[in-house]
């Protein structure tokens, strides 16, 4: 935070000539380099020396969730990051209010740059809602430098207040040659080709204040063409003037100086042929009072009727000048009703004329000076013959005279052909009326969808009153399993289980020979989680939070609703003894990050042991991490809870606080409860000791692989279990798991669930838990319990979903059979009464998305073969982490198929 721009800040010619090109005179520059990056300096991009462009040493403060060059392991995810961010934000304030005595020089930086407008740049729509919300703890609001994609969450980034900065560096049109690149094409990135210009449009129909950043775009004339695009997409050209000049003014506080032409301002303008918004070009761009002159363009009339000759051939060539000057064209004249086009150039006294004579292929290049009277030069003939030429006696252009009685008879013909081409219409059924003519075939859009990938809705499933008659209701409670039983949902609630229950109106499906459960949920999953799952720099990572990196828009989550799963944990990974908090999502498939989360429930966190946290697997080069062996796990907790516990008894004014001991002290209060991955079952022991030493339980262990050696003391402890249905053998320290491992804990009144860690098997836990009825004897109703209710309890959640029971959640779904059963599959699946997924809509659903891919991969060719400029398609690694997932991950998006 203590660079300072200006002070760094060094004229670079090439790169200021390149911005005016773009009709930029004033720039923002900074370090691009890092998390936080220092104050920023306002230029002008003439070429001054450095004392003379600056303008605003200070202009702003600039951060970024991105760490740059940095060699500094920590933060390596996205969670890490703004935990970083809002620990900074707390030690600047306690460091300002005088509490510390030693000088730190960052600190006192960050402090300073508060005065300052606040940029922070981000990397997707998601991004703008973490980074305002994060301004939002601290009092701060953020300009936030977006993605341009901000239209895809509109509504969101509305309620933030934000002003944003957008690029329009659109993506590029995908060179589709091959079958195999349209199938590696997702669905998203062609929506995204197709709808991104959009972008600024739905900012000004928003109300959103925005301003434009050339990044990501070279060459002036893309620029343009893409500030074009914009317009013709629907941006009112005033809006987008001022998205260009005066909002980025008042954004940095510098109206003073810029943003509009006023007496005393920066001389900074442009002087344009025409308007800049259609066909027009910067002809001058004015920086700080100093002219550069981009183009030159010749304003003299030139208007009138010419002889061309040539030397090869003296006979007479009728030229006719014509438009407004600064845009005149030239024609080759034939006859009354035959003109060749010629393009001609004029810089100064210097001309240069092509043409292609009528019927023919070859081209004719002329070139010369002009002079009031005559016009002359050599050039090339077709054969490419060098020859002299020479255009002439200027006379005005004579009016066409018409003969009233030739007049009468081309107007004849003209409504002779008007009738004959209405009557072939009418035949075609093309004609509405005989005034009406074919109107040109308008271009065709997509639909913005929420989330942007496949599956997603236009319109968000609205709560209705629903009625399941007739079908084999699992109820989770006393009453067990009931045939041709009802089930009522009104206003996202189960308002009644029972026979013979009427919808009063709503809906009614039948639900005969079908099975109406509870929706499944998985105490330990990986999915909707951006840009890594693990903060495994550290031994200890309590302060980052999966909360603020929910990716609502993982298809994963559509995939798990089709399956019959509505709610899930998403945990931290397993690279330190200590992770991150945790979060629990309820599938709301469309929502925002926000929205998916489930309210009000408890705070849990992530903690692991075995050869993951002490590093024994990652490789050669990750030997010095503290801990490496077992018994520094042990001493990890500790040392930290150690250290906890002194954090609560301090209770000074004057205190520091500490994101990381916070939580960890929230665990020994029994406010925020330990998930943690275990196999063996001396650290399962180990954990308990540990825990009851500060007088506190492990609420989970999760994989558990060898909890059925050591039940007998879970039980005694009074931890729950979260295991795998049969994994084994997939590495030293799973040798001793065994499929009986989940019936044999419950069979000890130990709390036992079946959870997924990964996002295939989230697809078939109602399998996975079926496994414990052929291994382990369990009874189905009770083998149904370790994926529904037995992790409702585990999560704290049981009082609103994991039965079907008045007054819970609506979280139902609904199978064609035994929802144990291989063979079953989700017809329905209801989350707070809105039904998210419906196997029907599903089969529509995919024929729509065919329907679009084609529609856009044709318009993609149709686009390329008009000269657009293409890419290769990307196939996109879908990233689906696990717990051991290691590797530090910086992608944002799954693909999607």
């Amino acid at each position: 935070p203590e660079i300072e721009a200006y002070r760094k800040f060094t004229v670079d010619k090439a790169a200021a000539k390149e911005m005016r090109a773009k009709g930029f005179g004033a720039s923002l520059s900074h370090i691009q380099d890092g998390i936080a990056r220092g104050s920023a300096t306002l230029v002008n991009l003439n070429e001054e020396r450095e004392n003379k462009v600056l303008l605003k040493n200070e202009a702003a403060a600039v951060y970024s969730f991105s760490k740059g060059s940095s060699m500094q392991q920590y933060p390596s995810s996205r969670m890490g990051t703004i935990a970083l961010l809002r620990q900074t934000e707390l030690d600047a304030t306690w460091y300002g209010d005088g509490s510390n005595k030693d000088l730190n020089l960052s600190l006192q930086a960050w402090n300073k740059l508060r005065d300052l407008p606040q940029l922070i740049k981000v990397s997707s729509r998601l991004d703008v809602l973490r980074a305002d919300k994060l301004g939002d703890e601290f009092g701060r609001q953020y300009i936030i430098v977006g993605a341009g994609d901000e239209f895809l969450r509109l509504e969101e980034i509305k309620k933030t207040g934000a002003p944003l900065v957008v690029p329009i560096n659109f993506p590029e049109a995908y060179k589709v040659n091959t079958p195999y690149d349209a199938h590696y094409l997702g669905y998203k990135e062609l929506k995204a080709w197709e709808l991104a210009p959009q972008n600024p449009a739905a900012l000004q129909e928003a109300g959103i204040q925005f301003s434009f950043t050339a990044t990501g775009i070279k060459s002036g004339d893309d620029w343009w063409k893409n500030l074009r695009k914009a317009v013709e997409r629907g941006l009112d050209k005033g809006d987008a003037l001022t998205a260009l000049t005066s909002t980025p003014a008042k954004m940095l506080g510098v109206e003073n100086l810029l943003g509009t032409l006023a007496n005393n301002k920066q001389a900074n303008f442009l002087i344009c042929s025409d308007d800049i918004f259609e066909k027009g070009e910067v002809l001058e761009n004015w920086s700080g009072g100093q002219r550069f002159i981009l183009k030159k363009k010749d304003l003299r009339d030139f208007e009138g009727a010419y002889d061309l000759t040539f030397s090869t051939d003296r006979r007479n060539r009728k030229v006719e000048i014509t438009g407004e000057p600064g845009s005149q064209k030239m024609e080759l004249v034939l006859n009354d009703t035959t003109r060749v086009p010629m393009t001609f150039m004029v810089e100064e006294e210097n001309i240069s004329i092509h043409y292609i004579p009528h019927e023919a292929n070859a081209r004719i290049s002329l070139t010369g000076l002009i002079s009031d009277k005559l016009w002359k030069g050599s050039g090339l003939d077709m054969d490419g013959k060098w020859i002299k030429w020479t255009l002439g006696n200027r006379t005005e252009i004579p009016e066409k005279e018409e003969n009233e009685e030739e007049a009468g008879e081309d107007k004849a013909d003209e409504l002779k052909e008007k009738a004959e081409d209405l009557v072939e219409k009418v035949k075609d059924g093309k004609a509405e009326g005989t005034e009406k003519e074919e109107e040109e075939e308008e271009e065709v859009f997509g639909p913005i969808i929420y989330p942007f990938n496949a599956y997603g809705w236009e319109e968000k499933p609205e709560q209705k009153t629903v009625v399941i008659k007739n079908a084999t209701v699992w109820t989770n409670t006393e009453d067990g399993i009931l045939e041709d039983a009802d089930v009522l949902i009104k206003n996202g609630k189960i308002s009644a289980v029972g026979k013979d229950l009427s919808a009063g109106g709503g809906e009614e499906v039948d639900g005969t020979g079908k099975h109406l459960t509870c929706g499944i949920i998985d105490e330990h999953s990986h999915i909707a989680i951006n840009a890594g799952v693990n903060e495994g720099t550290q031994a200890s990572s309590a302060e980052v939070r999966i909360g603020d990196v929910i990716n609502s828009e993982d298809v994963n989550i559509y995939r798990q609703l089709g399956s019959g799963v509505t709610t899930a944990q998403l945990l931290h990974g397993s690279a330190n003894p200590i992770g991150g908090q945790s979060a629990i999502i309820k599938f709301r498939w469309g929502s925002s990050p926000e929205e998916m989360k489930f309210e009000g429930a408890d705070g849990f966190i992530k903690f692991a042991l075995g050869e993951n946290v002490k590093q024994s697997n990652w490789g050669e080069y990750y030997n010095i991490r503290f801990p490496q062996t077992r018994m520094g796990v042990e001493q990890v907790y500790l040392d930290h809870f150690t250290r906890a516990q002194e954090y609560t008894k301090n209770t000074a004014s004057d205190k520091r606080r500490d994101l990381e001991l916070e939580a960890l002290a929230e665990i020994i209060n029994k406010k925020r409860f330990i998930t943690c991955h275990s196999y063996v079952q001396s650290e399962i022991n180990m954990l308990m000791k540990v825990a009851e030493k500060f007088n506190f339980k492990i609420n989970t262990f999760t994989h558990i692989l060898e909890g059925y050696k050591v039940a007998d003391k879970m039980k005694e402890h009074g931890a729950a279990a979260s295991t795998f249905s049969d994994w084994w053998m997939y590495k030293f320290e799973v040798n001793d798991a065994i499929p009986h491992n989940a019936a044999i804990l419950s069979e000890m009144e130990i709390l036992t669930s079946i959870n997924s860690d990964d996002a295939e098997m989230a697809r078939r836990l109602n399998t996975e838990a079926a496994k414990s009825v052929k291994y382990g004897g369990v009874s189905e109703e009770e083998a149904w319990k370790m994926v529904t209710l037995n992790p409702a309890k585990i999560l704290h959640i049981d009082d609103r979903v994991g039965s079907l029971e008045a007054g819970k959640d609506a979280d139902v779904v609904l199978w064609s059979g035994n929802p144990l059963s291989t063979y079953s599959k989700v017809e329905k699946t209801f989350v707070d009464g809105r039904l998210y997924f419906d196997k029907e809509q599903d089969e529509q659903l995919r024929e729509e998305i065919r329907e679009e891919r084609n529609r856009i991969i044709q318009k993609m060719v149709g686009a390329a073969k008009a000269g657009a400029k293409t890419q290769e398609p990307k196939m996109e690694r879908q990233i689906q982490y696990h717990c051991d997932d290691m590797e530090v991950h910086t992608h944002e998006d799954h693909h999607d198929h």
